[in-house]
């Protein structure tokens, strides 16, 4: 039986490690070519955890192809549109089409909204915000020469509900579902579907570190995950603290196959009941 995304192409950003290599990753093991890209290297704003690397770009490559799928994987920014549509043109040169987007890249850092420097506010908005418009702005032409596709975005429970000390993350990510919702409109008569996917805590290195703990924690002095698990518990409505990386990307696995060949312009939650609390 042949794969749900069986011949498709996706271009995956943030596609170094976390979220990004594992829709990279069930793609692929559904059949899809991959284009990936990640900025592998530093943010200013962001202190509290560790950029990505070349050689986790490397491993998610490795993966990819040790699950017989071709990959087109390069280091650019998502803030730097030429260097973007570079990366997409030389994919679909390499790889023949594209067909599903996962504009996945993004930054998460926390302030008291007035402690938020220009500088900070800024570069958020530029990735998480600008880097998802400038994906769709470079895919869209291939995905419309491609007879349709789907693009799915990466916001969060941040982009449906407020979130204390993260104003700029917030406000970015409640800005991709208005890139979302006119792009839906726009592009439906060519045959692209947009959709967004809302995660609460997703394991990774984005949230798993004493700074994101401490966002729930303020009394606590070095939080721990096991202190951190049990506060997390309670902001869900199901009965679990985070959810894990493959719980997002079978959303997005969904939502880029043709079983949802009639969903575009949705929100949808991976939440564990966050955003009903």
């Amino acid at each position: 039986m042949s794969g749900r995304v069986e011949g498709k192409v996706a271009f995956v950003t943030g596609a170094a490690r976390g979220q990004g290599r594992s829709h990279a990753l069930r793609l692929a093991g559904e059949g899809a070519d991959i284009i990936a890209v990640d900025l592998c290297g530093p943010v200013a704003a962001i202190g509290m955890y560790p950029p990505a690397t070349r050689e986790d770009l490397d491993e998610t490559v490795r993966q990819v192809e040790a699950l017989g799928r071709r990959v087109h994987a390069q280091v650019a920014d998502v803030r730097d549109r030429a260097a973007l549509t570079d990366v997409v043109d030389a994919g679909v040169a390499e790889l023949g089409r594209l067909d599903i987007v996962c504009a996945n890249a993004g930054v998460f850092e926390i302030a008291p909204s007035l402690e938020v420097s220009d500088e900070d506010w800024r570069e958020i908005i530029d990735i998480n915000l600008t880097g998802v418009w400038n994906t769709c702005r470079a895919a869209l032409p291939h995905l419309t020469a491609s007879g349709g596709g789907s693009i799915v975005i990466t916001s969060s429970t941040a982009g449906i509900k407020g979130t204390p000390n993260t104003v700029h993350y917030t406000a970015s990510k409640h800005g991709v579902v208005g890139v979302m919702r006119t792009l839906a409109v726009e592009f439906a008569g060519q045959g692209v579907r947009v959709n967004t996917v809302h995660p609460t805590g997703v394991d990774t290195d984005m949230i798993m570190n004493e700074k994101t703990w401490g966002l729930f924690l303020p009394e606590v002095e070095g939080p721990t995950r096991d202190q951190a698990a049990k506060v997390f518990e309670t902001t869900n409505a199901l009965p679990v603290p985070w959810v894990e990386p493959a719980d997002i990307s079978n959303a997005v696995l969904w939502l880029a196959s043709d079983e949802a060949r009639y969903v575009t312009g949705v929100m949808l939650p991976v939440d564990a009941g966050y955003t009903i609390q």
